[in-house]
């Protein structure tokens, strides 16, 4: 599929032209400079005519942001994988130094580029889009990205340009697993991902709360393909004060109810405390895969040969009773068992997938429950008679009796004990379902 990057100085609209574009709310729009920071995709219909999008951060130089350099890193290899650079402008101010300097680089990087003018909301103002002639990029395309006039115009000038032979490709990463990296701010989410990923695909810096979007990107190494998304740190709402982390907060939220598996991260300075246990508990709501990661393990000071049972008891004693999770020890900086990280995580989607046929349900549960069978409620007696699978994403078992309103919730936790006993549910929520036979 073909591949636009959308591309300018600070707040001109990038990411509100992505947002159309795409036709959700998918990158954070604000008033204020500098929000987009990252690299982040969407997909793009027109007339038949599919393409990707990518929402880069704004470009500049000379200022004393700490993520600038970062941010020009990421808007240069954005410039250096697209198919065609949409570089947007602003009517309002002319043509500053910035729109000068990354014209100077469009020209040289030898891409097809179109050029928007963008907040052209009066007819009156479509007279100030004929100064960016100077730009020597061509004819410019007046739009408002707020209001989406124009935009039609645009997307027409995009297709035309795009090659041909990509484009209307179906999405090569649909159906592939989703795991998501979720954890408090400064954990070492982003550098988690570009250790894995082996390139620098997120912004990392000391700052806590540096990733702002949900960022996708596409694995495919050492026979494992999925999709890996790093998120925003998540911190308690009375600590959330901005606008822009309320939204990345949402973004996270969202990451987790569309992921398969999630990987929470927690601090081994600090040990799982009460923000952890509420992501932990978000993703154990919403039926999701999870691996705990213990990050900064190399920080841990005078470590024993029980240091490591000693922590992993602690974090099942806060956990229960979804004491079943897998719980990796890393060092990100060092690369110390990253890997297992990946492992951990594919052998929980495998849980989180698999499909037991009905016999092998019922030959392996029904003895357990002949030996031990729930208790009688007021003389009646419960017959368990039938258990199947249920067609849902995460692990889910209907098991039909003929009382299943006197069955407890002990014995509930009985089944699914002898569920994961005969079946690896390794680091997956089991839902157990009685129903009238």
């Amino acid at each position: 599929m073909n591949l636009v990057a959308i591309v300018g100085r600070p707040n001109v609209g990038k990411s509100t032209l992505f947002n159309r574009l795409v036709g959700v709310r998918q990158a954070i729009v604000d008033e204020t400079a500098g929000v987009t920071r990252d690299r982040h995709y969407g997909q793009c219909e027109w007339c038949g005519n599919e393409f990707s999008v990518v929402d880069t951060g704004g470009f500049t130089s000379g200022s004393d942001d700490v993520f600038e350099e970062e941010i020009r890193k990421q808007v240069m290899i954005a410039i250096e994988e697209c198919d065609l650079v949409l570089f947007m402008v602003e009517a309002l101010t002319g043509i500053t130094d910035f729109d000068s300097e990354i014209a100077d680089i469009l020209r040289r990087s030898k891409k097809p580029v179109v050029l928007a003018v963008n907040k052209v909301d009066t007819g009156d103002r479509i007279y100030d889009s004929y100064q960016f002639y100077g730009l020597g990029l061509g004819d410019p395309v007046s739009i408002a990205a707020a209001t989406g006039s124009g935009t039609g115009d645009l997307l027409d000038k995009i297709v035309g340009m795009l090659p041909k032979d990509a484009s209307g490709a179906e999405d090569p990463y649909e159906g592939l697993p989703r795991f998501t990296i979720v954890g408090k701010p400064n954990v070492g989410k982003s550098s988690l991902t570009n250790a894995l990923l082996g390139e620098e695909r997120n912004i990392v810096t000391p700052v806590a709360g540096t990733t702002r979007d949900s960022i996708s990107s596409h694995y495919n190494k050492f026979g494992r393909e999925f999709m890996l998304v790093d998120t925003a740190g998540l911190r308690r709402k009375t600590k959330v004060t901005e606008d822009l982390e309320f939204y990345s907060v949402m973004r996270s939220i969202k990451a987790i109810e569309n992921s398969d598996v999630c990987i929470l991260m927690i601090d081994a300075t600090t040990g799982i405390e009460a923000q952890d246990m509420s992501i932990f508990n978000l993703i154990i709501r919403n039926k999701k895969g999870c691996v705990i990661v213990v990050n900064k393990w190399d920080l841990v000071e005078n470590k024993s040969a029980n240091t490591m049972k000693e922590y992993i008891a602690a974090i099942e004693k806060r956990i229960a009773p979804m004491s079943d999770i897998p719980v990796i020890f890393t060092s990100v900086i060092t690369k110390q068992r990253i890997m297992d990280v990946l492992n951990a995580a594919a052998e929980v989607y495998e849980n989180y997938s698999r499909k037991i046929p009905t016999s092998r349900l019922n030959e392996a549960l029904l003895p357990e429950i002949e030996n031990y069978p729930p208790p009688a409620w007021k003389g009646k007696y419960i017959k368990i008679k039938y258990i199947t699978q249920l067609p849902t994403k995460s692990p889910s078992f209907a098991f039909f009796c003929n009382l299943p309103q006197y069955i407890r919730d002990p014995y509930k936790r009985f089944l699914e004990n002898k569920l994961r006993a005969h079946f690896d549910y390794k680091g997956c929520t089991v839902q157990i379902f009685l129903r009238q036979k």
